[in-house]
């Protein structure tokens, strides 16, 4: 089961759509205001995660500082206070929703149910729910983890992938929820979990910024 990921922006301000009324209304609430709010995420490596204290950097953010500079000339106000704000995989959409951000830049999955709530931009990646294992771990398949603890980020499509073929396979696999990539990823390093399921490009980017990236190995195949 592939997925297609994608930048993830509200509806009301995805400027593809710049022609709607949804668009217009926010571009005429960020012109009221002066004010633009840019949602990131904290450890989705490469594309949006931290490079010091709020300091938001990543592929994603790049796209959202160029999208905010195209809003600042669309409404002539080239001294538009952008802001940004720390989402996490449960509360993002929610905070679309209600207004309270503006645009999302990190490592959404592009899906009908979300779809129905927000809008997203053309989408940037292509990517299956794969493992990130500790090499002594003797997992290289999902068959592997029958009877162990995987950490799943919480408010994912990984943690819906992974609940399925775990019912369809029989594996007994206990499914333990994080609040963000970068505790999953720690409840491996520190054995608290075998694996980590996730998007393989945020794995092989956590993989590569974390204590002892010899350590690990990402693996499975792409479901």
């Amino acid at each position: 089961m592939n997925k297609f990921s994608a930048l993830t922006v509200a509806s009301t301000l995805l400027l593809a759509f710049a022609g709607s009324a949804q668009a217009a209304d926010t571009l005429a609430k960020v012109a009221e205001t002066g004010k633009l709010t840019l949602a990131y995420r904290e450890s989705s490596v490469p594309f949006s995660y931290v490079n010091g204290p709020g300091k938001p950097v990543g592929f994603s953010v790049d796209v959202a500082n160029a999208v905010a500079a195209e809003v600042k000339r669309k409404i002539n106000k080239p001294v538009l206070e952008v802001s940004w704000m720390p989402v996490t995989s449960q509360n993002r959409i929610p905070l679309l929703t209600n207004g309270t951000v503006d645009l999302e830049c990190g490592s959404t999955t592009n899906n009908s149910a979300r779809a129905k709530d927000v809008a997203f931009a053309v989408n940037h990646f292509y990517t299956g729910t794969r493992l990130l294992v500790k090499k002594t771990a003797g997992v290289k398949d999902y068959a592997d983890l029958k009877g162990k603890k995987v950490a799943i980020t919480t408010g994912t499509t990984n943690t819906l992938v992974v609940r399925k073929y775990n019912e369809d396979k029989k594996l007994d696999i206990d499914i333990v929820p994080t609040k963000d990539h970068a505790d999953a990823l720690l409840l491996v390093e520190s054995d608290r979990a075998t694996a980590f399921a996730m998007d393989d490009i945020l794995l092989f980017g956590l993989k590569s910024t974390s204590k002892n990236p010899d350590a690990l190995e990402v693996v499975g195949t792409a479901l």
